[in-house]
């Protein structure tokens, strides 16, 4: 079973406590009574946002801890996820040449979760024009090189919503030819992940 991958951690602009400070942050005027005015709908809406994104971010991190202990269970050195939910596991290269961790990578990887994209647009914040054709063109490069079911990145660069086979022999040869497309040397190619 295969999943959505993003690029959650290539391309992190801005740190979720950032975000949520910014998200949070109302604009104030005086009352003729007095009295300080809130901008209340669009933070009332912006906090909803921010609430569902945070709840959706627990729900991510405890998935990753699961993906995480199961590369545990097959012997592989891997680190807790971060606050943010990222799990460093070094360089993709050195792994991809390791078959201890290759072969708890591929047994675990029904484990690891799709990033929502409630936290992926948190994380990441607004994503250059560059970022959005970079995107657009590993998509593209994907669906043509073996992932004809790769999602297209959305009008603002987010994945969209599907799910998508990423444990295919498909899929894998389009990582391994696109991936120096999103930085990533052909002998580590790693699908995309959360």
């Amino acid at each position: 079973m295969g999943a959505r991958r993003g690029f959650g951690g290539r391309l992190m602009l801005v740190g979720m406590a950032s975000a949520v400070a910014l998200t949070l942050t109302g604009c104030g005027g005086d009352s003729k009574d007095g009295k300080d005015e809130v901008a209340s709908v669009k933070e009332k809406s912006d906090a909803k946002k921010d609430k569902a994104a945070t709840g959706e971010l627990a729900t991510y991190i405890e998935a990753k801890r699961k993906w995480v202990q199961c590369l545990r269970d097959k012997g592989l050195d891997a680190p807790d996820p971060d606050a943010k939910g990222e799990v460093n596991l070094g360089d993709a290269g050195k792994m991809k040449q390791d078959p201890k961790a290759s072969k708890a990578v591929e047994g675990c990887s029904d484990l690891n979760p799709v990033i929502p994209t409630s936290v992926e647009r948190v994380q990441q914040g607004k994503l250059s024009k560059k970022e959005i054709e970079t995107k657009k063109k590993y998509a593209k490069c994907m669906q043509e090189k073996g992932a004809p079911d790769f999602p297209d990145p959305d009008s603002d660069g987010f994945w969209q919503e599907v799910t998508w086979d990423s444990a295919s022999a498909g899929a894998k040869r389009a990582a391994r030819a696109c991936g120096s497309i999103i930085g990533v040397p052909p002998e580590g190619t790693v699908t995309p992940q959360g």
